[in-house]
């Protein structure tokens, strides 16, 4: 699909991978002992949780995001022969809460919410998202958080996007979602929204389904896009 620029309404946002850097948590990571690459445990992990989240969907075992992040945390430690405790594992747990903010988040959003009411849509339960806002600086420009805790399934299921446009009080083909992760543009688009993606980092696009309606490199090329 092509972008239109015209239906645009409301811009809501993905957070992790989109807002804040996941990749941050391999700080936390190298503190542990036995851990003498981060990155590849990081990897898993993240892997992990996604993986349980859509598997909860599938067979009705929701459980908030935090705590199947807790399970994949362990399952990745474990698969790396590195033993902890739970005390050890809930402090790199914790780097959740304070994940490093990609550079154009701050500047873009508050650009971007000149002109659209803009929201925050995401896995995460609240207390993990009530944290990211504060961490990013954009309690004051966004007008809100919708959590996947709401609804009780995860992205991407349709029900979170529909749940999403209800809150927002906008037609669902009326939202431009900007995320990403390939599965959270998919299905975006699925329930209807636009789906922009922010191509962060070098990897590709998963186009094994389509292409996202606009990619951009970061907020502030989504500002241009617009006409802002």
């Amino acid at each position: 699909m092509t972008f239109d620029s015209d239906r645009v309404e409301t811009l809501t946002f993905d957070s992790y991978g989109t807002l804040v850097d996941v990749a941050a948590v391999e700080t936390a990571l190298a503190e542990v002992e036995g851990v003498a690459d981060p990155e590849p445990v990081s990897n898993h992990w993240r892997s992990r949780s996604l993986m349980y989240t859509m598997v909860a969907n599938a067979i009705d075992a929701y459980q908030p995001f935090y705590e199947l992040n807790r399970a994949a945390l362990t399952h990745a430690l474990a698969a790396h022969g590195i033993e902890t405790d739970a005390a050890e594992r809930d402090a790199v747990l914790e780097t959740y809460h304070e994940l490093d903010v990609f550079d154009d988040v701050r500047d873009g959003i508050t650009e971007l919410a000149e002109t659209y009411d803009c929201y925050v849509v995401s896995n995460g339960n609240p207390e993990m998202l009530s944290s990211m806002v504060d961490e990013a600086g954009i309690g004051g420009v966004i007008e809100g958080t919708i959590s996947a805790d709401e609804v009780e399934t995860f992205k991407p299921d349709t029900e979170i996007y529909r749940h999403a446009a209800a809150r927002t009080g906008t037609p669902i083909d009326r939202i431009a979602h900007v995320c990403g992760p390939f599965f959270d543009v998919y299905g975006a688009m699925n329930a209807g929204m636009q789906a922009v993606r922010v191509a962060r980092g070098t990897t590709p696009w998963d186009g094994f389904a389509g292409q996202p309606d606009l990619t951009v490199a970061d907020f502030h090329e989504l500002a241009d896009e617009l006409g802002l």
